[in-house]
């Protein structure tokens, strides 16, 4: 089992403001076989505050969760000893509440109607975007009234006149709706989640797309400017290229 990061307060602060209850940090439990894959959401979940413990099988799971007692797991359905159904099965007998977001593969439908069924509480298929997971993981914990947000309206984020429902998915600039497709939406939903911070085109590739997507910065390059057709076109801009460096979204003025 791997702890949470070394030297990290248990009140350090969160970056997106979302915290138990209590004001202490959201758990975590990554179980997935492959260790790639279980240290890069593990690494992303740590950046946004929250503690993590990763487990590579079934048994492990099963174990760290009755010592760790997470407030969801991030569970691959295939695991080497017994199926994610059945470590959640084994969770849920021991912690009810616990929110299960299950990792399946792309076209196994099955596994999927089978983890709903089972009463997995929303799944993603690989590969999948680091910031869909954390949304994922943040609507499950908001519905079930396991987290507060201390910064930010419910659902919402806002960025001077830039807004956006993550629930409903949907951006407005100064009260008027834009239209972004999925893409530009996670791309948005990532800058405005770090305002005023200096994003580089690396830091946005592993967040946004794919996490086996291997691609290139050109890409980033693309959607940036396909956000600033939709979000700045007309108006005063609110991002930003920080010449060799990257990117940043700051309020407008």
């Amino acid at each position: 089992m791997e702890n949470t990061a070394p030297g990290a307060p248990a009140s350090a602060a969160r970056a997106d403001g979302t915290q138990r209850p209590d004001g202490t940090p959201v758990r975590v439990l990554v179980v997935d076989d492959e260790p790639s894959l279980a240290e890069l959401l593990s690494s992303v979940l740590r950046y946004e505050g929250w503690e993590v413990r990763t487990a590579a099988n079934g048994a492990e799971a099963v174990r760290g969760a009755r010592e760790f007692h997470p407030d969801a797991v991030v569970l691959d359905i295939m695991l080497p000893d017994f199926s994610g159904l059945e470590v959640m099965r084994r969770l849920r007998a021991e912690i009810p509440q616990i929110c299960v977001l299950f990792l399946t593969a792309r076209d196994a439908v099955e596994d999927r109607v089978a983890g709903i069924t089972a009463g997995g509480d929303d799944y993603v298929t690989k590969p999948f975007s680091l910031e869909e997971v954390l949304a994922r993981l943040r609507g499950l914990l908001r519905r079930a009234n396991l987290t507060r947000t201390a910064t930010q309206a419910e659902g919402s984020l806002v960025v001077g006149d830039l807004t956006m429902d993550e629930d409903a998915r949907e951006v407005r600039r100064a009260g008027e709706l834009i239209e972004l497709t999925a893409t530009e939406f996670e791309l948005l939903r990532f800058m405005m989640r770090n305002p005023r911070r200096v994003l580089s085109k690396a830091q946005i590739l592993d967040r946004v797309w794919n996490y086996d997507f291997g691609g290139q910065a050109h890409v980033v390059e693309l959607y940036i400017s396909y956000l600033r057709k939709k979000i700045d076109a007309g108006r005063i801009p609110v991002i930003h290229t920080v010449r060799g460096v990257g990117y940043v979204l700051k309020p407008a003025g």
